[in-house]
């Protein structure tokens, strides 16, 4: 493990923090903290890739190298000062810059979302298994699609992801890593990016908060069961919201829009859930009634995908701030993190870059 903190001001505290490989979660849930942090706190933290970097090469074989006890390594939890059942924590997203100069896709049989799986199970005989390696370039922000079968290459936009964010579930219970829930989990929205900053109702003592899965770009739906994967260097803000009404789901909120993220099967359930959710918060925002709210979303929602893969399916159900009156959710906590993050920047807070220390100066 190694931990630095670094004064960036009087009134900041910020931790960089890259786990040793024993010190990875692989449950939301019964984990012990790695570490406290205090509400106002700056994470730089490093996470592995959703394989635990055992995939590397073209003619690796999941079923060959992959512990599925041992996939989506979480870094964390961290236990936050002061939090408790009944309170919101908020974790804005500064930036996401891969730590490595490749990410790595894989069909895993029986995993995806166009092959027999044990949740859905046919007659066919599994997909064959494929690795596909994809080089980034960090300066040019983009990864390289290299077909395996043929010489076809193409580049796509770089577009950095966090697949898993979430905190402990309530009632002493324990889940794994690959599964999303009201906690927040592997939810895999292309949405969690550099930005964002999410909401999550408190159901612990501490909150027990873990990122990890990090995406260098990712399908809406995550098809074939995996993004680019790869490892992440992040750059959360920590900040907390005492009393009020949680939010029973994730929520995220960006410059342009307000979202939220239903987990669950079937794939309507899931939406219905954030749809459920976001009459909720649309409600709240404007005092209106949920007849009102419910006909209001019907006119101006979007309904991206999340994932459709997981053991539970995720669908977002997000709002353009556009079409709305301006308000201040959660007291304005997004725009008052927005300002944080550009002080940071105007401190010297550089994005990672592999190889790189931190740089940060008052």
């Amino acid at each position: 493990m190694r931990v630095d903190r670094v004064n960036g001001g009087a009134s900041t505290d910020i931790i960089e923090f890259t786990p040793n490989a024993d010190q990875y979660a692989y449950t939301f849930g019964g984990a012990k903290p790695v570490m406290d942090v205090s509400p106002g706190s700056v994470l730089r933290l490093w996470s592995e890739d959703a394989f635990n970097g055992r995939l590397q090469t073209v003619e690796d074989r999941p079923s060959e190298k992959l512990d599925m006890t041992a996939v989506n390594p979480q870094t964390g939890p961290f236990y936050v000062t002061g939090a408790e059942p009944g309170d919101t924590l908020a974790l804005h997203i500064v930036d996401l810059t891969p730590a490595r100069d490749w990410g790595v896709s894989s069909a895993i049989q029986n995993f995806g979302g166009m092959t027999s799986t044990p949740l859905n199970p046919t007659l066919q005989d599994p997909l064959p298994e494929q690795t596909w390696i994809y080089q980034a370039d960090l300066e040019r922000r983009v990864v390289r699609f290299s077909a395996v079968n043929s010489q076809f290459e193409l580049d796509l936009p770089m577009s950095p992801m966090l697949g898993t964010v979430g905190v402990a579930p309530p009632a002493r219970e324990v889940r794994t890593s690959l599964v999303p829930g009201s906690y927040g989990g592997n939810m895999d929205t292309p949405e969690m990016r550099a930005g964002a900053t999410a909401y999550f109702g408190v159901n612990v003592e501490g909150a027990l908060f873990s990122i990890g899965d990090g995406h260098y770009r990712q399908g809406e739906g995550e098809a074939c069961g995996t993004a680019v994967e790869g490892a992440m260097n992040s750059t959360i803000i920590v900040e907390l919201i005492k009393g009020g009404a949680p939010p029973t789901w994730p929520r995220v909120e960006t410059d342009d829009a307000l979202m939220v993220v239903g987990s669950a099967r079937p794939l309507e359930d899931a939406w219905r859930i954030a749809q459920a959710d976001m009459v909720d918060w649309i409600s709240a925002l404007y005092g209106l009634t949920p007849m009102d709210s419910y006909q209001l979303i019907s006119q101006t929602s979007l309904a991206p995908l999340a994932n459709v893969v997981d053991t539970n399916y995720s669908a977002v159900v997000k709002i353009e701030k556009r079409l709305l009156p301006p308000a201040q959710s959660y007291q304005g906590m997004h725009d008052h993190l927005r300002g944080r993050a550009e002080e940071l920047r105007a401190a010297g807070l550089q994005p990672f870059r592999p190889g790189t220390p931190l740089d940060l100066t008052d």
